[in-house]
């Protein structure tokens, strides 16, 4: 069965090849990979939406309110999944996208087709503070990756298609085809050609279509403007803007910050332990924390702040306004706890949505302090509400278009485009200049392992290491003498550069054949010199663990050396020439940019 499988594949890509151009074949596969990331996508939220349906019967409506004790159960089932199955950690969705785009050639696991769509069920479903985009675009990015891969598609238009992929899972979870071709090229860094432009818009018709088919064209959240802009609100977008930047800082530092607190504990039981009792208790005095927040946008846009807070043990206080503020402003706090401590305890989910929930509720404190101070202001809350979560998808993401479009689709809300722009770009500029890195990119750039729009920059991150180390070198020892170094290296080498390396392969200098020149051919000193006094240290080493290609290359630049030694575990290992690292530079960049 397997050989007839591979005959008939086989057959169809010789037709291929014969009838369809390799343009015409990608724009067809950009339509079939988005139709597969929005079947995911739709499969993913119903999942999810089944499992809060029997939660919400059993638990959540009950008058026992245990709404706050199901996320633990979820991450346990998540634990137990990902020790007896999985069998390895679960990774960031995005950031495992990127990386497999910058260092392994776009290939993705086949197990992370299907991990996303049972982890983050069972963790967003169970109430987990996370959001669903983020696993969603990581099943359908893996589909991509293993049709191209059975289809036999080069590493470039692989790579398209993933981000084709991601457009089309965006799209059918939000049903907004343009933020998400936007949102393809920030975060993916793509070049917005028309031969990355077509694919990606295809894609994201598929996907929009995928969703429309399977659940409707209803939008996401039910806006509809009463207040529009006006010129003398300006004042208060700006101020808005500076508020969103200042809490996507928050937000980012204490991902990082809470992460590293739970690196401490070394045991999976004990992240769970801790975790799922700290957002049990966040919960109980903050229930908008639980699951994805949709419901809390949208019962903010509606104006209905009382629906949104839910039951809380401040019930009795929320007829002073100021009361409410405290309260969504300690949403707009602790949701990037929340939402940290979910993955830090072995949950699984995106950011994205999380960003989305804490931008809506700092949107809205914005507005209701400005209402209520008593000046005689007067601004629309849901406005604010709605170009809260721009602010904050500009500023935690570093993705300001994305942010603009992506809002104006999912409300219909175009006819706040100008303070949408006002308030992402001023939230993005600060932010971009107080962090380099969003929670996406951070540790891909210390790694350099990040694509970027620096075609230098991706070029050098998409070159290994191991493909220009050279290991043709014949190995001397200190201990020779020049006649034995003479007769068993340099008379069989073709090389000019000779490594000595001790007993145990550590590299303790190198002698280069200018070296011994003057004595090569007095043989009367063949006995008396050692290597020992004829070697030196290299002007630079390469650390195979640490170094990335942007630091060999910058190695090499500040050194002025031809050849630098490779290290790998204290050992050596071989060389790195500048002549063939400039030669897999420029074979790279004619096949980045062609």
């Amino acid at each position: 069965m397997p050989n007839k499988s591979n005959s008939l594949l086989t057959r169809f890509l010789k037709w291929r090849y014969r009838n369809i151009s390799s343009k015409t074949f990608t724009h067809l596969m950009s339509v079939v990979v988005g139709f597969l990331a929005g079947l995911a996508a739709v499969t993913l939220k119903n999942i999810t939406y089944f499992i809060e349906s029997l939660l919400e019967m059993g638990i959540i409506s009950s008058s026992n309110q245990l709404y706050f004790i199901t996320p633990v159960l979820g991450l346990t089932l998540v634990y137990l999944y990902v020790k007896f199955v999985h069998k390895e950690k679960l990774e960031h969705a995005v950031s495992s996208i990127l990386f497999a785009l910058s260092k392994k050639k776009g290939i993705i696991d086949l197990k992370k087709i299907y991990t996303p769509l049972i982890t983050a069920p069972l963790t967003v479903g169970f109430g987990g503070s996370v959001g669903l985009l983020g696993p969603a675009v990581a099943s359908g990015a893996a589909i991509s990756s293993n049709f191209g891969r059975l289809l036999h598609i080069n590493s470039k238009t692989r790579s398209l298609l993933i981000a084709c992929a991601s457009a089309g899972a965006i799209a059918s979870i939000f049903q907004s085809p343009i933020a998400a071709i936007i949102f393809a090229v920030e975060v993916f860094s793509l070049d917005l050609t028309m031969i990355s432009l077509l694919p990606l818009l295809l894609a994201s018709i598929s996907g929009v279509l995928t969703s429309y088919f399977f659940l409707g064209d209803e939008k996401l959240f039910s806006f509809s403007i009463t207040q529009k802009f006006e010129i003398y609100d300006t004042l208060f977008y700006i101020f808005l803007g500076v508020s969103t930047a200042f809490a996507s800082i928050y937000f980012t530092r204490m991902y990082f910050w809470i992460q590293k607190f739970f690196e401490r504990f070394r045991s999976p039981k004990y992240k769970l332990l801790v975790g799922g009792l700290a957002i049990g208790v966040m919960l109980y005095f903050i229930p908008p924390l639980y699951g994805e927040g949709f419901g809390f946008i949208n019962s903010l846009l509606d104006g209905d702040y009382l629906k949104a807070l839910g039951k809380t043990p401040f019930d009795a206080y929320t007829h002073n306004i100021w009361v409410v503020i405290a309260l969504l402003f300690g949403i707009t706090i602790f949701k990037a706890v929340a939402m940290t401590t979910t993955f830090a305890a072995g949950g699984a989910g995106g950011i994205f949505i999380p960003t989305m929930v804490m931008g809506s509720a700092l949107g809205n404190v914005v507005a209701k302090v400005i209402n209520n101070l008593g000046f005689g202001f007067e601004v629309s809350e849901s406005n604010f509400t709605l170009i809260g979560m721009a602010g904050l998808i500009a500023g935690v993401l570093h993705a300001p278009l994305t942010a603009i479009f992506l809002i104006a689709e999912i409300t219909g809300g175009y006819e706040l485009f100008v303070p949408l722009m006002i308030t992402a770009a001023i939230s993005f500029l600060i932010t971009k200049n107080a962090m380099d890195h969003t929670i996406y990119t951070r540790e891909l750039a210390e790694q350099g392992a990040l694509l970027t729009h620096n075609k230098d920059q991706v070029v050098l991150t998409l070159m290994q290491l191991d493909d220009v180390i050279e290991k043709d070198f014949k190995v001397v020892k200190q201990q020779m003498t020049l006649g034995e170094m003479l007769l068993q290296c340099v008379a069989k080498s073709t090389r000019n550069l000779y490594p000595v390396v001790d007993n145990n392969n550590v590299l303790v200098g190198i002698v280069l054949l200018d070296d011994i020149r003057e004595f090569m051919f007095d043989t009367s000193m063949y006995d008396k010199i050692q290597v020992q006094s004829l070697m030196h240290r290299a002007p630079e080493y390469i650390f195979y663990e640490s170094d990335n290609m942007q630091q060999v290359m910058q190695k090499f630049q500040d050194s002025g050396a031809w050849n630098l030694p490779v290290i790998k575990d204290g050992k050596y290992l071989g060389f790195v020439s500048k002549s063939k690292l400039l030669t897999a530079y420029r074979r790279k960049l004619i096949n980045f940019t062609k």
